[in-house]
């Protein structure tokens, strides 16, 4: 058949959800790599490192992606292949890691304007391997100017989120930082959804590739990794900071405890 191109929507409220599981998991991140730097001996803590790029990577950024494909609508039976689907959840934890761990050695001017770009970075690639997990009957047309806009704005604005948290020192502060860096992933997210138009190029458009991840597998998917990692993170933060306070120690970046 002649391809067509379908119409997409959006479902508002899942666009909400998207943003407030986005900013959940950037503020876990932040308060995380806050206690990453001992103040007694100026080494980083590579646990809270670690913690700080899943919350980010896999709440904040991973899971956020997936919520805002489950708010996405097109009449298309459209699956996602496991493989790029998790590679891409990886990908996004190891670049938040890697730029949130290189900003909380030394907080400089310098060391921001590198590690922003890589946090934008690590939204931008795993959107793309997020959408190229994705099959159907029919093919994405790019709109390349677009796609280059999504990774401008995702780099610019995890720079300005990365310096509020690393230059305000009260837990209110590193919360509008938070919501910062989340509205940069969602700005990125959709964005460059709107980069891609959905050519169609079969009649039955209910119709889904075999072996894929179905769209009603994904809030499952979704919820089962986003609340995993919270109720992880959350207790080990919890379990951390009582601990410092039972010592009279607060590590962290610029008061992080308080």
């Amino acid at each position: 058949m002649t391809p067509v191109l379908l119409p997409v929507s959006y479902d508002l409220s899942m666009i909400i959800l998207s943003w407030v599981v986005s900013g959940i998991g950037a503020f876990t991140a932040l308060s995380a790599i806050g206690r990453a730097r001992q103040s007694d001996s100026g080494r980083i803590d590579r646990f809270n490192v670690l913690l700080a790029g899943v919350a980010l990577g896999g709440v904040g950024i991973w899971s956020m992606h997936f919520i805002g494909m489950i708010a996405w609508k097109v009449d298309l039976g459209v699956g996602y292949r496991l493989f790029e689907t998790m590679l891409s959840l990886v990908a996004a934890i190891v670049v938040s890691a890697l730029a949130l761990g290189y900003v909380a050695r030394d907080a400089s001017l310098k060391r921001l304007l590198v590690a922003g770009p890589i946090a934008g970075i690590g939204v931008t690639v795993m959107h793309y391997l997020g959408m190229y997990s994705m099959r159907f009957y029919g093919f994405f047309e790019w709109d390349w100017p677009t796609v280059g806009l999504s990774a401008v704005i995702a780099m610019v604005a995890a720079t300005v989120a990365l310096w509020l948290a690393c230059n305000l020192n009260k837990r209110w502060h590193r919360a509008v930082a938070a919501q910062v860096m989340a509205t940069a992933v969602c700005t990125m997210h959709y964005t460059g959804m709107a980069a891609a138009s959905v050519i169609c190029t079969t009649a039955n458009r209910k119709a889904y590739l075999p072996d894929l991840l179905r769209p009603s597998d994904l809030p499952a998917l979704v919820l089962t990794i986003a609340l995993g990692v919270a109720l992880m993170i959350g207790t080990d933060l919890t379990i951390q900071r009582l601990s410092s306070d039972r010592k009279g120690g607060r590590p962290g970046l610029q008061g992080a405890g308080r």
